[in-house]
């Protein structure tokens, strides 16, 4: 991928992320740590997450006219996953992906994040990042996208998308 496509790509990916933040405020530095972070999937089924997060570059593709193979734009990263994660979210609970996409940066607590990123915050930001990716985050999902109250099973070995719905499920129980 070139450097314009990157910068169209992510112009592309960042208000279906930062839409619910303060207007004065700019994420940019963490865009682009969370774009430059691959997303590497150890639980069985989690490799669907991935496929889903190259798929967000079909769409821009489509969107663009754009004619090339997905891996020309390198491994899914870790924003790709979160922009899926939140539409998931969405589909499960009848609320926006951008509002989902913000909530999910408050539970990971990179909301605080804004730019300018000093060197300290870059790299708290980038061992939050380790800690989802690598599955370090408590048996109850905190420190990871979905922290529960009342988890039944240890959070860091479900698959993403049976944490997503039990996390709606003590969100919304009424789903």
């Amino acid at each position: 991928m070139n450097e314009m496509e990157q910068v169209f790509y992510l112009e592309y990916l960042e208000p279906q992320v930062f839409s619910y933040s303060n207007n004065d405020e700019t994420y940019m530095d963490l865009l682009n740590l969370m774009y430059r972070k691959e997303f590497v999937w150890l639980i069985p089924n989690d490799d669907n997450r991935v496929a889903d997060g190259l798929d967000l570059r079909f769409e821009w593709f489509d969107i663009h006219g754009v004619s090339r193979n997905v891996m020309d734009f390198g491994p899914c990263s870790f924003l790709e996953v979160l922009v899926v994660l939140s539409r998931g979210l969405a589909f499960t609970a009848d609320e926006s992906a951008e509002g989902w996409a913000w909530q999910l940066l408050i539970n990971l607590e990179l909301h605080k994040m804004r730019d300018p990123l000093s060197k300290y915050k870059t790299q708290k930001a980038d061992d939050i990042l380790e800690t989802v990716i690598w599955r370090t985050y408590g048996i109850d999902g905190y420190g990871g996208f979905f922290p529960l109250a009342r988890p039944k099973d240890d959070q860091r070995k479900i698959e993403l998308w049976y944490q997503l719905n039990a996390y709606v499920g003590e969100m919304h129980p009424e789903y």
